[in-house]
């Protein structure tokens, strides 16, 4: 360790720290820097003896009196002595639990109990998703229907645990605590316990219908209803109809995908209806008033004379009821001119006659 490098710099710790203070800034530093959590890395082998150093010297009264008043010097070659000292001057390797396991086994018996505590909350079901075929008027109106599909339930044989007999008795390795403590002078190490990885129980043989899962699919049915103005792609929220929830927690939730079935005359874009209706000639040179099909039934437009094919005819409030509940939309009616089946010669000559009254070339002016 270089002349100039302070012990209390180095554990990041102030020149008045207590014991309490040494020690637990030791032990943050030698889960982070020790060779076994860093394989083949070099700087953090030598950053691991330097915090050795440093605390060898600190944790001792007397180590720290000398080296307040005289700094390194005052403990000479005493500092590194101990080498990979551990928490309270025991080495680490000599410690049966890292022999047989290794310092990354230790550490990570150190934060299994957390992840148990994690695991112990309670948490939300799963949702399920259930597709649904619906005709174009029902999206249009919604509906009220009955639907049946696969829920996963608690097991009905082991009860949502996963085994089943034999089990449930308290583990005789740990007494129903779920840790192992280990002791080592002032030291001591509690662990999770092997045998019943931290329940304190024992349990039996995996379940034979959920094969130690603790779920099974159940067929559920149900009424639900579908409101006005779904569309294909829409979801349908059924709440609490989902997977059950683990540690007391509360089920998910149903989710019904729409798929909305296409109609033969209208066509949807959003909140709005289009469909398009044929129109005779004299209808659209003379004009006049015509019935056109709605989602609500038939209602009257008025064609203006002279009218062309292809032009639209707005019909306001008359499309698809909006799922935010802003009224609806519109309809819009395009109207494409028919001309006449002609099967006798008088119909022929007064369409001759017709044209020799009005004569009107439409392609006039175009280039080719």
């Amino acid at each position: 360790m270089g002349e100039n490098e302070d012990y209390y710099q180095i554990l990041g710790v102030p020149r008045n720290a207590s014991f309490e203070e040494i020690k637990k800034a030791y032990r943050k530093l030698a889960r982070k820097y020790h060779p076994d959590l860093n394989p083949g890395d070099r700087k953090a082998e030598e950053r691991f003896k330097k915090i050795s150093e440093a605390y060898n010297v600190l944790s001792d009264p007397e180590k720290r009196k000398q080296y307040d008043q005289f700094g390194r010097v005052g403990v000479g070659s005493d500092a590194s002595s101990s080498g990979f000292s551990g928490f309270g001057g025991f080495d680490f390797f000599d410690f049966d639990l890292f022999k047989s396991r290794g310092f990354g086994d230790f550490f990570s018996q150190f934060f299994r109990g957390r992840e148990r505590k994690e695991k112990d909350i309670p948490q939300r079901g799963e949702d399920i998703q259930y597709t649904m075929n619906i005709s174009f008027m029902d999206a249009v109106r919604g509906l009220t229907t009955t639907i049946t599909y696969l829920r996963p339930v608690p097991c009905s044989i082991c009860g949502g645990k996963g085994y089943v007999g034999g089990g449930d008795s308290v583990c005789p390795e740990c007494g129903g605590s779920g840790k192992k403590t280990f002791t080592r002078g002032p030291i001591h190490i509690a662990t999770t316990c092997d045998r019943c990885r931290g329940t304190g129980r024992i349990i039996g043989a995996k379940c034979p219908r959920c094969g130690g899962g603790g779920i099974e699919q159940k067929r559920e049915r149900i009424k639900v209803r579908i409101p006005p103005g779904v569309d294909t792609g829409s979801r349908v929220r059924v709440p609490g109809k989902g997977g059950p929830g683990r540690n007391g927690g509360p089920p998910g939730d149903l989710y019904i995908l729409i798929n909305v079935s296409p109609h033969p005359i209208f066509t949807r874009k959003g909140d709005n209806i289009y469909v398009k209706i044929p129109l005779t000639i004299t209808e659209a040179v003379l004009g006049g008033k015509i019935e056109v099909p709605t989602i609500d039934g038939k209602a009257t437009i008025r064609i203006p004379p002279g009218t062309k094919s292809g032009q639209k005819f707005r019909l306001r409030g008359k499309g698809v009821p909006s799922l935010q509940g802003k009224g609806r939309g519109d309809e819009f009616v395009e109207v494409e001119i028919i001309p006449p089946k002609i099967v006798d010669e008088r119909s022929k000559e007064l369409l001759r006659e017709f044209a020799r009254l009005n004569p009107e070339n439409p392609r006039e002016g175009l280039v080719i």
